[in-house]
């Protein structure tokens, strides 16, 4: 059994040799991600400029590579470059603060790197841990973060996948570990109504001339039965069947058509 893992916070973020420790008792693992932190990148694709991949010696001594890219990217190198086989599952993260509801799907390096190997029909785990200070969700390298539960949880989890592979009709699947969690079990959940709202900031350079920094606010409904509603309202581990069709009613488009 082999195992690419990947994230969208770095190839020397505290996160991936995590996942990586979680399943390396089940599998031989090959962490491939970007050498910097890409989160917010989404499914985005390097066309324009070459791609470098650079050998790293992780923090417990084993060997990763970093790709001079998006998360995206360097799935996509792991796959058809660095890996002589497809991979028997794919796992991206462990990412530091959750990737719960709609807008997530294409605004999350994470989920972006888990779609790329799922579109190749890798099984694909995508997991995210809540954590409860902001500052640190967008560093690069090392965090001060307590993994273990996520751990537990996607030991758990994989042993289910390698086993079984996923569900018919389901993708990938998208994990959300509570910071506080009430017990060890999964609750199945479907995308909340959770939409960021970008708020402009404008400033002026030393010239004068105006720069801007696109920040914002985030909705959330949590309404019950929402992976938003399992992490924020139970504190419990939230896990989406994710389909990569997003495809609507086509007999419905036939009507209106008409």
């Amino acid at each position: 059994m082999k195992a690419l893992i990947s994230n969208d916070d770095g190839i020397t973020a505290s996160g991936i040799l995590a996942t990586k420790n979680a399943v390396e008792d089940l599998c031989e693992t090959y962490v491939v991600a970007p050498e910097t932190q890409q989160s917010g990148i989404g499914h985005a694709l390097t066309l324009y400029e070459p791609l470098r991949i650079n050998e790293y010696t992780l923090k417990d001594g084993s060997k990763g590579y970093g790709v001079s890219g998006t998360p995206t990217d360097a799935v996509t190198l792991a796959l058809f470059e660095i890996m002589d086989e497809k991979p028997d599952i794919m796992i991206s993260g462990i990412n530091t603060g959750y990737n719960i509801g709609k807008a997530e799907l294409t605004t999350s390096g994470t989920l972006g790197a888990a779609i790329e190997a799922a579109s190749f029909g890798i099984p694909t785990i995508a997991i995210s841990l809540e954590v409860t200070r902001d500052d640190i969700k967008f560093e690069n390298g090392e965090n001060e973060v307590d993994y273990e539960f996520a751990k537990k949880m996607l030991n758990k989890l994989t042993r289910i996948v390698l086993k079984k592979g996923l569900p018919e009709g389901v993708d990938l699947l998208n994990v959300n570990v509570p910071a506080n969690p009430s017990d060890d079990e999964f609750e199945i959940a479907h995308l909340t109504e959770r939409m960021y709202l970008p708020v402009i900031d404008t400033r002026l350079d030393p010239r004068e001339k105006p720069y801007y920094w696109i920040g914002g606010e985030t909705y959330e409904s949590h309404e019950s039965g929402s992976d938003g509603h399992a992490l924020r309202n139970l504190q419990k581990t939230s896990i989406t069947p994710i389909k990569i069709d997003m495809t609507s009613e086509i007999s419905s488009l036939r009507e209106w058509l008409k």
